[in-house]
């Protein structure tokens, strides 16, 4: 199904390629780019390359409006107006993406990725390629992997070097099943929240912390809300630049690849930010006044969710996790 108002442009295209005349300025197409966070974060640098390379490669013809922090409402939202094709294109997280292809939870399993250069193997490779085919079953199109990096542990109340420290921590999560269990296996007491709430439920006490990587405490100046820091690392959080398939569907070949590189574009765009704030974050967050816990006590970590892995290997295919895992 096309937007009635792509009518026009398809008509102006084919014009173009009869006659070879200058596409008219009237036709240009407006798309509407959502996500969560400010335009100063990673998803603001994916946001950002995509529409320059989008505006660039389609000569004038397309006009991308980037709308950040939750603007068009929240993640779970902006899926759904991409079904319905009211959002045209959106950086997303996993978080939201596992509710409509349960799939790519596979890729929130704790303690599952070892590094940045593994995730991005994986990612990068058959695996993360096939995984990008299993939105079309869901009426949706995911052109490109992107990144968050490795989730991390804030709160306000102590500084949580083992397992053990972590226990009976009211901590927001994402409505990430796969999240919930391992926190549940910890003794952390999971919230599921909407990140847009997220700031008002740290300031009035009614959650006790939040997990998220570098990336997203640092844009979120979470150092604002919260006290304490732990780099527990142990989730890696992979991000989805997709369109709508209103819009996807309808469009010439070239075209869509046009957007697939686009899309591309964003995720370098997102894995170069990442690699700043491992670099310089930890230190920045330090002078902004949090106290963090750079070594971590992984085993225990690790131990405590151990036994969630009976239920990973349920929940999803036994030999698609030891191959993420064995990945080198």
């Amino acid at each position: 199904m096309r937007k009635p108002w792509l009518a026009p442009i398809f008509a102006a295209l084919t014009a173009i390629t009869a006659t070879g005349v200058a596409l008219p300025a009237s036709a240009q197409t407006p798309l509407k780019m959502a996500y969560a966070l400010s335009a100063n974060s990673h998803y603001g640098a994916g946001g950002e390359a995509f529409a320059k390379s989008v505006e660039a490669s389609g000569k004038g013809r397309f006009k991308v409006q980037q709308f950040p922090n939750s603007a068009l409402g929240g993640e779970r939202e902006v899926i759904e107006g991409l079904q319905l094709g009211t959002i045209d294109v959106a950086i997303l997280s996993t978080g939201a993406t596992l509710n409509f292809v349960p799939q790519t939870g596979v890729f929130d399993i704790p303690f599952l990725m070892r590094d940045l250069t593994h995730a991005r193997k994986v990612l990068d490779g058959k695996v993360g390629q096939d995984m990008l085919s299993e939105f079309s079953k869901r009426g949706l199109v995911a052109l490109a992997w992107g990144e968050q990096g490795f989730r991390h542990l804030t709160n306000s109340k102590r500084p949580v070097v083992t397992a053990a420290d972590a226990k009976g921590l009211k901590i927001r999560t994402t409505e990430n099943q796969v999240h919930i269990t391992a926190f549940r296996q910890i003794g952390i007491l999971p919230t599921p929240m909407a990140w847009p709430e997220v700031a008002t439920a740290l300031q009035q006490g009614t959650i006790d912390g939040q997990e998220n990587p570098l990336s997203v405490i640092t844009s979120a100046k979470l150092s604002q809300l919260q006290k304490h820091l732990s780099l527990t690392g142990h989730v890696y959080a992979p991000a989805v630049v997709m369109i709508s398939p209103v819009v996807y569907d309808g469009l010439p070949e070239a075209d869509k690849k046009l957007f697939q590189e686009a899309a591309l574009k964003a995720a370098q765009a997102m894995r170069g930010f990442v690699d700043g704030v491992e670099k310089n974050g930890v230190e920045q967050l330090r002078a902004e006044g949090m106290q963090v816990v750079t070594t971590v006590d992984r085993k225990s970590f690790e131990d405590a969710v151990a036994p969630a892995y009976a239920e990973y290997y349920k929940k999803f295919d036994k030999t698609l996790i030891e191959s993420i895992r064995n990945t080198q």
